[in-house]
């Protein structure tokens, strides 16, 4: 076996088990104008299971992110996945009213799954009663990580009163972030700065325990014009947050990370299967470790990771 196979086969402890799933789960949401659908996957086996509320990156759905989302769920975690209003799927127009708040409606089906765990949980058979409630980890890709972020601390100055939106969970635990937008302000190109002013966010109050991944080749937010600055600007939730312990960077990396956002997606860029299979075995060990489950694992995963003679990326920590 070669360093690297070491570094992206080796730091997964708990055994594979068959996972099974439930779609569309339908939470009634008043004043959303659509109904929340939402996917639950747990493995067939096992108790005491530590929860993942995953929020998809712009325009994917509950469908997306089956290379994280099924490994998650093969070892060990149930698997919470919304459809949001972004969605390609919900078809949204541009000029709906909704549009402006869409970072808030996504943040509040956060809150409304965290609210409905004991529908979500008797919705899939065999689940009921083997959920460890007090383990809820979120997780979210590009702008699904601003919106997991904003249930960990992260502080959006609302557009509307440039006041400081604290909409953060004390539920959840842990959050595993990926490809999330860095501050606003100067950061910001014009276009994004007048069209998103969502993107204007304070990382000083996000204390939960965070791991923070980039590539170091993502410069989608450069093309989409969100952002004056390169693939650094990803790095932002880990320097300016004081929760974020570690930060991931992948080499070669571009927006989807080797192809998290799903299996043979067309967004996905830089198809890299070993990378992903690294991000898959890094963020299972870091939740466990983060969640009190364990941290031999978190701690092997890290060495063999510094250790390879030809890395995939780098683990730096506060």
């Amino acid at each position: 076996m070669t360093a690297t196979e070491t570094a992206t086969t080796n730091v997964a402890t708990t055994a594979s088990t068959p996972v099974v799933s439930v779609k569309p789960v339908v939470l009634e949401v008043p004043g959303r104008g659509e109904d929340l659908q939402v996917r639950v996957s747990a493995p067939a086996t096992g108790r005491d299971l530590p929860i993942i509320v995953f929020s998809h990156g712009s325009g994917s759905s509950l469908d997306g992110y089956g290379p994280v989302a099924d490994f998650w769920a093969a070892h060990g975690f149930v698997v919470i996945q919304p459809t949001h209003l972004d969605s390609r799927t919900v078809g949204l127009p541009q000029d709906d009213p909704r549009t402006p708040r869409i970072w808030r409606f996504r943040v509040e089906d956060m809150k409304r799954i965290l609210d409905n765990l004991d529908l979500l949980e008797s919705a899939l058979p065999g689940l009921s009663g083997r959920l460890d409630r007090s383990r809820i980890a979120t997780a979210g890709h590009s702008f699904g990580g601003q919106t997991a972020g904003a249930l960990l601390g992260l502080r959006v100055l609302a557009p509307e009163t440039g006041q400081e939106q604290d909409l953060s969970d004390p539920r959840i635990k842990a959050g595993v972030l990926f490809a999330t937008a860095g501050r606003g302000g100067d950061s910001l190109t014009p276009f994004a700065a007048e069209n998103m002013p969502h993107l204007n966010v304070s990382f000083a109050h996000m204390t939960t325990p965070t791991l923070v991944i980039v590539g170091d080749r993502d410069d989608v937010p450069r093309k989409y014009r969100l952002t004056v600055r390169g693939p650094d600007w990803m790095t932002d939730p880990y320097h300016l947050s004081p929760g974020a312990e570690s930060l991931l960077t992948l080499f070669g990396a571009e927006h989807s990370l080797g192809g998290i956002a799903g299996y043979e997606a067309e967004e996905t860029t830089d198809e890299n299967p070993e990378r992903v299979g690294l991000i898959q075995r890094l963020t299972l060990a870091y939740l466990r470790h983060a969640l009190g489950i364990e941290d031999s694992t978190w701690t092997a995963a890290q060495k063999a990771l510094s250790e390879s003679s030809t890395p995939l990326g780098r683990i730096e920590s506060k």
